[in-house]
């Protein structure tokens, strides 16, 4: 809703507008939200967030792969992992195109080119044996750039603009590698000052000290800030604590050297050369090499050697150019890694939100910061817990996951009528739902008389048109038959059932696994929902058989394991049904195949596929075990291979029970039917 106030109104003391007496209050009005996204909706469902992840674990997933998934999609038309992990790819190409990381060697051969001819021009025009030498020994000059450069450091120039080209070449290359190091180091250089160069060493030796000060785990803090307070205008990062200025230099520090791994041997070599000549002082050599093995200590984990793969050709970029480049297509490589998530102890808290919003802007954090809330939300509100194993669905989550299959199963089961699910038997065993029908013929159902004389009483306030009764006579109601409802109630008698779920492989590679869990999931909500005085035991079964908790079963995944021991099943169902003898016994099989595994005399799994007859006979036995006991049992056969069919056909004759062939779809509404309608007793 939006509220107007144009300022007319006047206001109390307390600063609240409070309309006069007698004048319309007209500045006020109402209406739906059309500012854009409503402001006060939540940034996600979580319980939507836990549907589509059991979704995918009930479909052969595991619940780590399936909250990957999850964030990688996103949620509710918000960008997930995948689509920031787009943009930073479009980013990684266009910084890889960024320009030629060996453009320092373009720009000091182009200089050295005008220093040589401007000296050789000087030299043409002077007379003597020397001014001879000197060209001779401009003419034996190494052909590469670093060679040639250190070559003509003893050399006497004749020409003043030679010198002080060459001068600005050992200048250049000096504030290249500096600024390389140090982001705010060029323009503190810019000056010829010598009183700059002395300050860097001081910085560097004050570095140095705070550095190894740190790595021996002393405590830095006072000693950090009297260095930013000095120094921390060559910083252009402004670090607050001594990790983060690590951090920063060994960042510049592994993209240097990334760099020139990224070059040809040649140019390596050469630049290599010209970067140790720019460092002629032996006390700023020392002081750098001393910063180098500091952090190569204390940040040992960094890529140092791999190259860039950046794209040869674009505009030439200086040294501390190129590094930057470097420093930027690596950092859009760490997002890249962390936004995977492919550690199996990986969390959305490992990502870099400020490398994040420098990277990819504040959109971007806004959505990611939804997903790792959501992440969060799902561990604090129980849904996941997180263990020595990794992620696991909880007992909440589960319930969640059945509640929304048995919805979906009544959804379908809606359109049989009323009360078709329900038992209508009467009496003390017997106890009110709550709800009321209409009346049926043959109902016994205790009569619900409020809500049968209203009935009566709105029918003839619509139908009936007679006058109003005289005053002191009472008016007739008349009760007709569509007037009478009933209370619905449920029988107390109690049931234990037995859910025997086929686990084999081709439950998995014909797509029947997430709906055999689904089914399982929704009976199991039902009874403890509606029927808690039912005892459900879920058994799943491949080549073995093995009791299955809801959470057990919600996680299982398929195993490459052959065989369909259904004997083993049985053995365990009517373990199950004796610990409950006074309740209605109930076994119901959900199989894609005839069985082909039993136990043998030693309690080991007996295979063989085609099925042999001791194993057909092995299980028929158990079957006629339950039957003794009194158990109905019904089979729902996914499968269509003759030898399935032939099987289940033969435990019907045997058991008395039902078999039916549901398509896939609709297995959970066959389940849960059978087995409103198996545990009233009605063999």
């Amino acid at each position: 809703m939006s509220e107007a106030w144009n300022g007319d109104e006047p206001r109390d003391d307390d600063g609240v507008s409070r309309p006069q007496p007698g004048r319309a209050h007209r500045n006020v009005r109402y209406g739906p939200w059309r500012g854009g996204p409503d402001p006060l909706a939540a940034p996600y469902d979580v319980r939507a967030a836990v549907d589509q992840i059991g979704a995918d674990v009930l479909s052969a997933g595991n619940l780590r792969d399936s909250l990957r998934d999850l964030m990688r999609r996103g949620l509710d038309g918000q960008g997930g992992l995948d689509k920031l992990a787009q943009r930073l790819r479009k980013l990684r190409a266009q910084a890889r195109r960024r320009g030629d990381l060996g453009g320092t060697l373009d720009q000091v051969r182009s200089a050295l080119d005008q220093a040589l001819a401007a000296e050789r021009e000087a030299l043409a025009g002077t007379e003597g044996d020397e001014a001879r030498m000197a060209e001779m020994e401009l003419d034996t000059l190494p052909d590469d750039v670093a060679g040639a450069v250190r070559a003509l450091d003893p050399y006497d120039w004749t020409s003043p603009e030679a010198r002080a080209t060459y001068d600005a070449i050992k200048d250049m290359l000096r504030r290249e590698v500096l600024d390389a190091q140090f982001a705010g180091m060029k323009q503190a250089l810019e000056s010829p000052d010598p009183e700059a160069m002395q300050r860097v060493k001081d910085m560097l030796a004050d570095l140095n000290a705070l550095l190894s000060a740190h790595a021996r785990q002393e405590d830095t803090t006072d000693q950090f800030a009297d260095f930013m307070d000095k120094h921390g205008d060559l910083f252009p990062e402004q670090p607050e604590t001594v990790e983060e200025l690590i951090d920063a230099l060994a960042r510049r520090q592994a993209a240097a050297q990334r760099m020139m791994a990224s070059l040809s041997p040649e140019q390596r070599e050469q630049l290599g050369q010209l970067m140790s000549d720019a460092l002629g002082d032996a006390d700023l050599a020392s002081q750098m090499a001393q910063l180098s093995d500091n952090l190569r200590a204390l940040r040992p984990g960094m890529d140092r050697e791999s190259p860039t793969g950046m794209r040869p050709g674009g505009e030439q970029l200086g040294y501390s150019e190129a590094v930057e480049a470097v420093a930027e297509l690596a950092d859009l490589e760490a997002l890249e890694a962390q936004l995977a998530q492919g550690d199996p102890g990986s969390t959305l808290d490992d990502v870099d939100v400020d490398l994040l919003e420098k990277r990819l802007g504040h959109e971007a954090v806004r959505d990611f910061r939804a997903l790792r809330d959501l992440e969060r939300e799902l561990e604090q509100q129980g849904y996941v817990t997180r263990g020595d194993d990794g992620l696991r669905l909880t007992p909440r989550a589960v319930r969640r996951l059945g509640q929304t299959a048995l919805k979906r199963v009544f959804d379908q089961l809606a359109a049989g009528g009323h009360g078709d699910h329900e038992d209508h038997r009467t009496g003390s065993a017997d106890e009110p739902t709550g709800l009321t029908r209409p009346w049926v013929f043959g109902d016994e159902l205790p009569l619900d008389v409020p809500r049968t004389v209203g009935n009566a009483l709105r029918r003839r306030a619509s139908l009936d048109s007679r006058p109003e009764p005289v005053e002191g006579q009472r008016a007739a109601v008349t009760l007709d038959v569509e007037d009478f409802e009933v209370t619905e109630t449920e029988r107390r008698t109690s049931a234990a059932v037995a859910l025997c779920v086929d686990l084999s492989f081709s439950m998995v590679q014909d797509g029947r696994w997430g709906p055999m869990k689904q089914t399982a999931l929704a009976l199991n909500h039902l009874i403890e929902t509606r029927f808690r005085q039912d005892a459900l035991q879920v058994i799943g079964f491949n080549r073995l058989a093995r009791r299955l908790s809801p959470v057990q079963l919600a996680e299982a995944e398929p195993e490459f394991v052959q065989g369909t021991n259904l004997q083993h099943a049985l053995i365990l169902a009517a373990r199950h049904l004796r610990r409950h003898p006074d309740a209605e016994p109930v076994v119901l099989v959900v199989t894609d195949g005839e069985p082909t595994a039993h136990l043998t005399g030693d309690g080991d799994a007996f295979f063989r596929w085609p099925s042999t007859s001791e194993t057909v006979r092995a299980t028929i036995a158990q079957v006629d075990e339950l039957t003794r006991y009194g158990a109905t049992i019904n089979t729902f056969m996914l499968g269509d291979d003759e030898g399935l069919r032939r099987f289940v056909d033969a435990i019907a004759r045997r058991a008395g029970g039902r078999v039916f062939t549901p398509d896939i779809g609709r297995l959970g509404e066959y389940v849960v039917a059978d087995y409103l309608t198996a545990r009233r007793g009605r063999r």
